[in-house]
């Protein structure tokens, strides 16, 4: 029998085409189901199922050449998001308030994201195709307080900090901060600090994670700025749960089913809401998120997080 993948919804006019929906949406967008209200809760429950499911990988880096790939559970990924939660809420961003991160796709990347998600802090990807000057604009538009950022693109980032330093408080590296660049932030008025620091300014501190609703602003995702300034468009937690539950529906309904085997390469950019949306479905199913990089300035992290 031959699937129908699209039904007509609205007829054609004298003046428009016929409007077509997926069939499994024919009646209207399908939803979450309960219990999940954020995308806290898509990485929450996937904890609770697949604790010891490898949920993170990159390449180890050995005399800064690729070693073997190395992963880590979706409990030890969890254990320090809630330390970076912690380090965040310490550092005095709230609920509702703006997080930037810039740079390529990284477990880090996902670890921070997720962090904002725990706290409520929306998460807003720096897209910099267009260099500097839209991460510039991109911090000032959203009021954005906190960024972590690639090591690599930190001296880009503290170029703008003659503007952003009205928002920007503290910045946080993926990897390690030299002494010119806590100098070059001092002088600004920030702080900046390696991502192993970061983690231990949290200390003791005890989160009590906010109550997340469906219709709270998750991220803000801008455009390349192809016309003019880069433009923010806001997504709430519904629209990325109606999102990762859409395609996930539509895969299992031509047979393509995800499960905690599979394995995603991410590649194309997060600051994409495309690669956000099935890095979601893949975290929802207790899959493996692989990065293609392998950073030296970022080798000493797994190690740090197993030991700690």
């Amino acid at each position: 029998m031959k699937m129908k993948h699209l039904v007509e919804v609205e007829p054609a006019t004298e003046t428009a085409r016929p409007a077509y929906r997926n069939a499994r949406a024919k009646d209207g967008l399908l939803q979450p189901p309960p219990g999940l209200h954020s995308c806290w809760d898509i990485f929450r429950t996937a904890v609770e199922k697949y604790p010891n499911n490898p949920m993170l990988g990159r390449w180890s880096v050995v005399d800064g050449k690729a070693g073997e790939y190395t992963w880590v559970t979706y409990k030890e990924v969890y254990d320090v998001v809630l330390k970076l939660a912690a380090s965040i809420s310490k550092s005095g961003t709230k609920q509702g308030e703006c997080c930037g991160i810039y740079g390529a796709n990284c477990p880090e990347w996902i670890i921070s994201m997720e962090a904002c998600n725990a706290l409520g802090v929306c998460c807003v990807p720096l897209y910099d195709s267009l260099g500097a000057g839209a991460v510039e604009f991109i911090i000032c538009h959203a009021e954005i307080q906190v960024v972590f950022v690639e090591e690599e693109k930190i001296a880009e980032l503290l170029k703008t900090c003659h503007v952003t330093s009205k928002y920007l408080q503290t910045i946080i590296s993926f990897g390690g901060v030299t002494n010119d660049h806590k100098e070059e932030a001092k002088n600004h008025g920030l702080s900046i600090f390696s991502w192993e620091e970061f983690l231990i300014t949290g200390g003791s501190h005890q989160v009590d994670l906010p109550e997340k609703k469906r219709s709270d602003i998750c991220t803000i995702m801008y455009t390349s700025g192809t016309t003019g300034d880069p433009k923010g468009v806001m997504l709430s937690n519904e629209s990325l749960l109606v999102n990762v539950v859409g395609p996930d529906s539509v895969l299992q309904y031509i047979g393509e089913v995800f499960d905690q085997d599979d394995v995603y390469l991410s590649y194309l950019p997060l600051a994409h809401v495309f690669d956000r949306m099935f890095e979601e479905v893949f975290i929802y199913h207790g899959s493996k998120i692989g990065f293609w990089r392998g950073d030296v300035g970022m080798s000493n992290y797994w190690l740090m997080t197993l030991q700690h």
